[in-house]
């Protein structure tokens, strides 16, 4: 398995990164990466040369357009069509050109609004999708009956993992474009600095969200490239969720703000609850590591250091 030549799509992302060092610190000789400029995933005469010329053995897909629920209500045309362009591109030609296995990101976002919690895999299409990130959620969902229809038509081990809301050093941190947590740790520490007496966050609060860091998700598309074959979609979760409210007054704690918290009621909330049913891969062998209070150390002193530890 170390020997096969991995392209991991996706490399300068979040997840993307951490796949790439979790598979070279586990040994794997050739990790294959290419920035957008060497290689744009929506040119599907790019991609299939590519493929063409490097014949990896397995594929990671964890390229995407992604964003929080502001980036997603401004722009769903972006967030539909480059994502199911860069996701044809890629799963066409790893079937054209003989890739073993590959492994394609979703989201938790493809589950019903109201799904029961926790969710379960078979919860897919069950009923309708959060508004405010439809688009990329509509995407994903292709792209899983994609791989879904290869292992059908074709037996292609082309395999997809849900990850829940995903957090860790590399997240983007800028207030326009990032999810909740990211979004926090740069509000509260800015506050910090200002000694502003409170912290203004979108929503009641009231919403719970589980985070997963990124580098157990790393852990956890290797434990999936390495074990898991059916085209059945798998979760990959902590089990265990929290409120906002709670998960800002955790990053006030870790950040050293002691101003107040005012949540802003007149902005939309999301979903509800989002907890994942992660039963499917705790049965196969693999579980979350990292507790929620040291990943947020993590994360933050990440950010510390891209600001020169302002």
């Amino acid at each position: 398995m170390t020997s096969t030549p991995v392209f991991v799509a996706g490399h300068r992302g979040l997840v993307g990164g951490a796949v790439v060092r979790e598979l070279r610190g586990a040994g794997y000789e050739r990790v294959i990466t290419r920035t957008r400029t060497e290689l744009d995933l929506m040119d599907t005469g790019a991609v299939r040369n590519f493929f063409e010329t490097e014949r990896p053995g397995s594929v990671v897909l964890a390229a995407a357009r992604v964003g929080g629920i502001k980036a997603n209500a401004d722009r769903p045309v972006e967030f539909l069509l480059e994502n199911l362009k860069i996701q044809n591109n890629v799963i066409e030609a790893a079937h054209a050109f003989g890739v073993e296995k590959l492994l394609f990101l979703g989201s938790s976002c493809i589950y019903p609004k109201f799904a029961p919690q926790p969710i379960p895999e078979s919860a897919l299409l069950t009923g309708e999708l959060e508004p405010t990130n439809e688009p990329y959620a509509i995407a994903k969902i292709a792209g899983i009956k994609l791989c879904q229809a290869y292992a059908r038509e074709y037996g292609a081990r082309f395999i997809s993992a849900m990850p829940t809301n995903l957090y860790g050093p590399g997240d983007n941190f800028d207030l326009q474009t990032s999810h909740v947590l990211p979004a926090l740790i740069r509000k509260v520490h800015e506050a910090k600095l200002a000694g502003a007496a409170e912290v203004v966050i979108w929503g009641t609060g009231t919403p719970r969200r589980e985070f997963l860091h990124v580098h157990d998700l790393a852990r956890g598309c290797r434990f999936l490239l390495e074990n898991y074959d059916s085209p059945e979609i798998v979760n990959i979760g902590v089990g265990e969720d929290i409120s906002i409210r709670e998960l800002a007054e955790l990053i006030c704690d870790i950040v050293g703000y002691h101003g107040a918290l005012v949540f802003d009621s007149t902005k939309p909330d999301g979903t509800p609850r989002k907890l994942m049913d992660v039963s499917r891969i705790h049965g196969l062998g693999w579980h979350a590591e990292i507790p929620l209070g040291d990943g947020i150390r993590d994360t933050y002193e990440w950010y510390l250091s891209q600001l020169g530890g302002a």
